[in-house]
């Protein structure tokens, strides 16, 4: 029997469309923000060293995972916008979007084998979960407009985002209790490896697998996609049309191109937010002892995942009622006074205190502009690659804004001075946004 192709706007592919998040938002939460740092300091601690040898230079581990994470998301970079434009070329984007979904699935259960032994295999599968995730996640992003009516998006959207928060907490809460209790789980210590460890080892296996098979819904319901004519032999060149054409027409189209400005200054506060909290609070604040460190900063993250699927459905519905524009410049006056709060933060009740504000306003802040810049875009089929410069755009202000953030905490020896720098970015970006609607006096 044949499947049903569901039509622009039916509830069961909006559904499919936002169950990816479920299927993909553990690895973001376990792995890059939780499971994975704990893990790659205690293997360090274990081995009561600080530096590694890599390519022939000594380097510390913080500044090491910190490059690799940077080459991955320059990587993600370059590579989406070629595969965005030749996915629609060849009216087939559901296949790079399985193959980096898998990609960055078997790449978690990779980490399984992470150590300082294999560390060249470790960090491999590290470098490949990142540009798993982030692609399949554009690629995925780029069907909006062409599944749901502008009135359908800012909903669907933040229902993806509550999905991703709530999907990935109930994933973090087991393996949270494997780390904790490894014993009621049969995982015990064996020769030269904790319980402990093992217990985070699974943890990676658990959200390869999680991520590989809840996808199956999302990809069982998405159309492949929209074949264009005229198609040219080399497909490389045509991805590299593709990005110029999309610049071009930004000329063209006013409000998109302010838009696109704007959330790229922003969005390289709010991205570098998420990938530095746990270290600042880390290092920045008063803890009592290890154990307390590790389970405030569990709890804080907690905090933050629940509290951003309430503030991805309050940012929905203010949108609805004030505009998409007017809420996103409020998002970014409320993050100004973060940053600034932050600076002072300096027990673990403060640091909840930010956590809970921070999670109210992430979650909203990131549905909103995919749904905003989605309601920008022209008339067209060629979603993809519009959306391969959003995403793009994205991944270059994280490159940027983690750079620009290590430099001042380095040159000023605190990460405190580094949240005025946040907050700067986030009124520069609250200033584009007055000028996205602004139309010209005659």
């Amino acid at each position: 029997m044949a499947r049903t192709i569901l039509v622009k706007g039916n509830k069961k592919l909006l559904n499919a469309w936002a169950f990816y998040d479920w299927a993909n938002s553990v690895y973001s939460l376990v792995i890059a923000s939780t499971i994975f740092p704990i893990f790659y300091g205690a293997l360090f601690r274990i081995a009561e060293i600080d530096k590694v040898v890599v390519f022939g230079l000594e380097i510390a581990r913080a500044p090491l995972i910190s490059y690799v994470t940077s080459a991955a998301f320059l990587f993600i970079a370059i590579v989406t916008p070629l595969l965005s434009g030749i996915a629609d070329y060849i009216g087939n984007r559901k296949i790079f979007m399985k193959f980096f979904c898998y990609l960055g699935g078997f790449s978690c259960i990779g980490l399984n084998w992470f150590s300082l032994e294999n560390i060249y295999f470790g960090l491999t599968c590290y470098f490949l979960g990142l540009v798993g995730f982030w692609v399949s996640f554009a690629i995925n992003n780029s069907y909006l407009p062409n599944i749901a009516y502008p009135e359908q998006q800012d909903k669907i959207s933040a229902k993806g985002f509550s999905m991703g928060y709530l999907g990935s907490v109930l994933l973090l809460l087991v393996n949270l209790a494997m780390v904790m209790k490894p014993s009621l789980f049969g995982i015990v210590d064996t020769l030269g490896e904790a319980a402990e460890i093992r217990a985070m080892k699974y943890s990676f296996v658990t959200v390869g697998i999680w991520w590989i098979v809840f996808a199956q819904y999302t990809f069982y319901h998405l159309p492949k996609g929209f074949k264009k004519t005229n198609r040219h032999k080399n497909i490389v060149f045509n991805g590299f049309k593709e990005l110029r054409t999309v610049w071009n027409q930004l000329g063209t189209e006013k409000r998109l191109k302010r838009y696109l400005i704007a959330f790229f200054v922003y969005s390289m506060a709010v991205q570098t937010v998420m990938l530095i909290a746990t270290y600042f609070g880390e290092e920045e604040i008063t803890w009592g002892s290890d154990g307390e460190r590790t389970t405030g900063l569990i709890i804080s993250i907690l905090v933050i995942q629940v509290v951003a699927i309430l503030g991805a459905t309050l940012t929905a519905r203010a949108s609805k009622i004030f505009g998409n524009i007017k809420t996103l410049i409020v998002l970014n006056l409320l993050w100004v006074c973060i940053c600034i709060y932050a600076y002072f933060l300096l027990t673990p009740i403060d640091f909840y205190i930010a956590a809970g504000f921070v999670g109210l306003i992430m979650g909203g802040i990131q549905a909103l502009s995919r749904s905003t810049y989605s309601k920008f875009l022209p008339e067209t089929t060629d979603t993809a690659s519009f959306f391969s410069l959003y995403d793009a755009s994205e991944k270059i202000g994280i490159v940027i804004g983690t750079f620009i953030y290590g430099f001042v905490a380095q040159s000023t020896g605190s990460m405190r001075s580094s949240t005025i720098f946040l907050g700067v970015f986030f009124l520069m970006g609250m200033l584009l946004l007055f000028r996205v609607n602004a139309k010209k006096k005659k």
